[in-house]
């Protein structure tokens, strides 16, 4: 199963997976500060004040201050992060790895100066026999017999171990996310004759969002130099976080709710698809630009609060190369796979955002290419498949340089059921318009029907 854990059960083991990693970010935030001199003379003077400055539990605090790494691994710390607080106080690693094994310092570095410790004894099918108990997260406990615990433990390293699933994705939308559409919004120009008709195109949606509310949306869209600059461009950025504050793109931060996220959905995805062979970049703390927030305005309207919790998923369309068409919808299909394998009862929609056909620079600012972008919406509710394998250049020849933010819809699109022939889908709104400033704007709404 893509979402196998079985690695949390091999005997004084704790593995730092994105779960674990969502637990205790702020306990290894806390850990890098300690890579600063000036830092750590504070946190030497008074530890307890120094801790009281971080958003961290009371089971972490003390874990830190009583120099528990076992403890603190347990709460989400990560080894190489916490090893800062052991470098603090002049321990090595040596000694911090000692700790945390019952052994004296002494008996322990004996012990690697005669090869180590044994890996026979320290198995997975060596704590099963022994009738040891694996934990929460195991597939067994101590209460089993040896060989009903070892058969327990193969059954759960090897995915056989069945899971109720739960999630009904519901539906996709498709949108572009003009900045200045977000502009008009903050400044009360809707009603204005030029806006106006860009914001009828989304009545209908909604009121259809309103009656059809999810728990969460994963939303696609790219950064547009605000969360990422060119010190780092991930291609796929998967946001892990519970946090997300719109952000300043130079105008000021838009007036508009924070972004909640779903840091255990989001973990369980992570885990998924990076299982699935997609290497996504995992990101606990960031803004987000008009990118995400402009369709959540488009479809929510004026709010206090965002109505669903959001899941945020940047692709890299400003630096090439940039993701095809086909790996976009192949990471639209891998995520469905990933919604299949979580057990909880809640509704999703994803939503690919950005485009239709734009050019912002050179002399061929201002390029619509109204025949395309129509030929791309009929394409991507009857034949997506083949519409992935469009080149890049052709998005850039016929549909502006801007324009290869279409291919981010992919991902939508790929989560959908009759793309793995598991259902169908069903268009209930379609729109099209030019223009909203430089842009041609396009709006789908898919919903989508599982089979029984």
């Amino acid at each position: 199963m893509s979402n196998d854990k079985s690695y949390r059960n091999v005997p004084g083991t704790t593995i730092f997976d994105a779960a674990q990693s969502a637990k205790g970010y702020h306990l290894n935030q806390f850990c890098m500060s300690l890579m600063k001199a000036e830092n750590r003379e504070r946190f030497v003077a008074d530890q307890r004040a120094y801790l009281d400055e971080w958003p961290l539990s009371e089971e972490q605090k003390q874990a830190v201050l009583d120099l528990d790494l076992n403890a603190a691994m347990r709460l989400g710390g990560n080894i190489y992060f916490l090893s800062k607080i052991g470098a603090t106080f002049g321990l090595s690693f040596q000694q911090m790895a000692g700790s945390m094994t019952g052994m004296s310092e002494e008996d322990y570095r004996a012990m690697m100066e005669s090869g180590g410790r044994s890996a026979d004894g320290n198995r997975l099918a060596d704590a099963a026999a022994a009738g040891e108990d694996l934990g929460a997260e195991g597939a067994a406990t101590d209460a089993a017999g040896g060989d009903e615990m070892a058969a327990a433990v193969i059954e759960a390293a090897t995915g056989d171990a069945q899971q109720e699933h739960h999630v009904t994705l519901a539906a996709t939308v498709f949108t572009s996310h003009v900045p200045a559409i977000g502009a008009a919004m903050d400044l009360g120009k809707t009603e204005e004759p030029y806006w106006k008709k860009v914001f009828d195109g989304y009545v209908e949606s909604r009121q259809w969002l309103k009656d059809n509310t999810p728990d969460v949306v994963i939303l696609v869209y790219n950064d547009h130099a605000t969360a990422f600059d060119l010190t780092m461009i991930p291609t796929f950025a998967l946001g892990t976080g519970a946090y997300y504050p719109p952000a300043d793109e130079g105008y000021g931060r838009r007036p508009v709710p924070p972004v909640h996220g779903y840091p255990e959905l989001a973990a369980h995805l992570a885990q998924s698809l990076i299982i699935d062979d997609f290497d996504l970049t995992l990101v606990n703390e960031m803004d987000v630009d008009h990118g995400l927030t402009v369709p959540l305005s488009l479809l929510c309207g004026d709010v206090e609060e965002w109505p669903f919790k959001v899941i945020p998923l940047a692709v890299n369309v400003v630096q090439y190369p940039v993701p095809s068409g086909a790996r976009c919808l192949a990471l639209g299909k891998a995520l469905r796979r990933a919604l299949d394998t979580w057990d909880e009862d809640i509704t999703v929609q994803v939503w690919g955002t950005g485009g239709m056909s734009h050019q912002l620079q050179g002399p061929r600012a201002g390029l619509i290419n109204a025949e395309w972008d129509n030929a791309f919406l009929d394409r991507l509710v009857e034949d997506p498949q083949g519409l992935s394998r469009v080149p890049h250049l052709e998005y850039v020849d016929e549909a502006g340089s801007e324009g290869i933010e279409l291919v981010m819809w992919f991902i939508a699109r790929g989560a959908m059921s009759d793309v793995n022939e598991t259902g169908s889908i069903e268009v209930l709104h379609r729109f099209y318009h030019v223009p909203a400033s430089n842009t041609a704007v396009g709006h789908l709404v898919l919903a989508n029907h599982t089979k029984e």
